[in-house]
């Protein structure tokens, strides 16, 4: 799956989106939005906070700089006591490395803005919606075509490379 991107400029176009969306089965689930904040979605799925925010990455960051200190600290440690009990401390200092990475690296993931998005932000801030859409492959072509041919004024803004299976 890749995800694609529409700028919408107010909340009518979209709702036409999602309505024409859903016509060609498109779930729900694959449909995101991001508007400026306070604006009325009616019955239209707002973006997710793993979708609005750096949380994943982060998350991802945080583990891996966690464990890597964890390791380091279980080698340290190990130098002082010796390598009797290695396997053990150190698989122990890794994984609570790890554990305290993604729990600080999630939890400031949280507060920032997802950085893919950026980009995004002005136009947001000036009442246009995003639209973000999770599409196999084979049908990026005829969904791109469908929705700028219906809804001039949704703007095409771009493709990000392949997604992980939702699940």
């Amino acid at each position: 799956m890749k995800r694609i991107y529409f700028l919408a400029p107010n909340i009518e176009v979209t709702e036409k989106i999602v309505k024409e969306l859903r016509v060609k089965k498109i779930k729900d689930q694959h449909i995101h939005i991001l508007a400026k904040r306070g604006t009325p979605l009616e019955d239209i799925l707002e973006a997710g906070v793993s979708i609005k925010t750096d949380f994943i990455p982060a998350l991802e960051r945080g583990i891996a700089l966690g464990g890597t200190t964890g390791m380091l600290a279980g080698v340290v440690g190990l130098s002082f006591s010796g390598f009797v009990i290695a396997g053990g401390a150190l698989l122990g200092a890794i994984f609570a490395g790890a554990t305290i990475g993604a729990l600080t690296g999630g939890l400031s993931g949280m507060n920032s803005s997802n950085t893919r998005y950026k980009k995004f932000e002005e136009a947001i801030e000036q009442g246009r919606l995003l639209v973000l859409l999770d599409i196999p492959k084979n049908q990026i072509d005829e969904i791109i075509k469908a929705i700028t041919k219906h809804h001039p004024d949704a703007e095409f803004a771009g493709i990000q490379p392949v997604m992980p299976p939702s699940y």
